[in-house]
């Protein structure tokens, strides 16, 4: 009984830490097994099965409580204040005079792929554009001046030398494209009309690659669009010149969050490489 129910404590003390630490499964399967052992285990103490009971519905109350974004916003920013801020002086002196970024990154907008953390940009280091599928439109002053803007101020005016298209394995904006009917049927306000503008992209996975199953067409679309994207960037007049004058560079990239790689490739040359460790 002592082995058990020093284990049950065991248990308590590392689902805290879990909570803690916001690992959600880790601490699901500590209050499962905590349950598991009082079913499974009618000899336990009195005193033990009832404080085991406790700390379970303890830590199950805490889970219940309401998600607090102020209060995770707080403890995010204190806690980047404390670790870089203020360990960096020099870093965000300079940083407040000017920027002189090298890269220009276009990636989704994806909960799970902030290229900051799968490239290790630091502050300064890369002026970013986020949007569903992480798509680059053609050249137009009025339909996409947003982008547009985004793209003339980091060439003419941050004189950026690297301009890198991010795509991502389980994009749900290039399965919406591929989901897309046939006549060109719609059903949200915006979604899909953005996610056209790399229909080109569909339509040559289709072609060349009707055999594979939907989720493999999607894989390939993903790659596929980020190609659509690299040529729309050339339909701008400043990208165009640069990349002529060689002041600037064109590459598209793969980012596999369910295998862990990194590919990375050059338009013209066809020259890729692939980063897994």
């Amino acid at each position: 009984m002592a082995g058990t129910f020093r284990k049950c404590m065991m248990l308590c003390c590392t689902s805290k830490v879990s909570r803690e630490d916001m690992a959600t499964e880790s601490y699901e399967e500590a209050i499962a097994e905590l349950t598991k052992l009082l079913s499974a285990n009618a000899d336990l103490g009195e005193i033990a099965a009832a404080k085991i009971k406790q700390i379970t519905a303890e830590l199950q109350a805490a889970d219940s409580k309401q998600f607090d974004p102020v209060e995770r916003i707080k403890t995010g920013f204190i806690h980047f204040k404390k670790h870089n801020f203020e360990k960096n002086p020099a870093l965000y002196g300079d940083l407040a005079k000017c920027q002189s970024p090298k890269f220009l990154v276009f990636a989704c907008s994806d909960s799970r792929v902030c290229p900051s953390h799968i490239l290790n940009f630091q502050p300064g280091e890369a002026f970013m554009v986020r949007n569903i599928a992480n798509m680059v439109p053609p050249y137009d002053k009025t339909k996409y001046s947003g982008v547009g803007a985004a793209i003339e101020y980091a060439v003419l005016h941050l004189k950026v030398q690297n301009i890198v298209v991010i795509g991502h394995s389980c994009c749900g904006g290039i399965k919406g494209l591929m989901s897309i009917p046939d006549d060109g049927t719609t059903a949200s306000d915006f979604i899909e009309q953005w996610v056209q503008i790399c229909s080109p992209a569909k339509a040559k996975v289709k072609a060349d690659h009707s055999e594979l199953s939907f989720a493999e067409q999607c894989t390939n679309c993903e790659k596929e669009a980020v190609n659509v994207s690299l040529g729309n960037l050339l339909t701008y007049p400043f990208v165009g010149n640069a990349v002529a004058n060689k002041t600037l560079a064109v590459k598209g990239a793969h980012y596999d969050f369910v295998k862990g790689t990194f590919q990375l490739w050059d338009l013209e040359s066809k020259v890729s490489h692939f980063f897994s460790e």
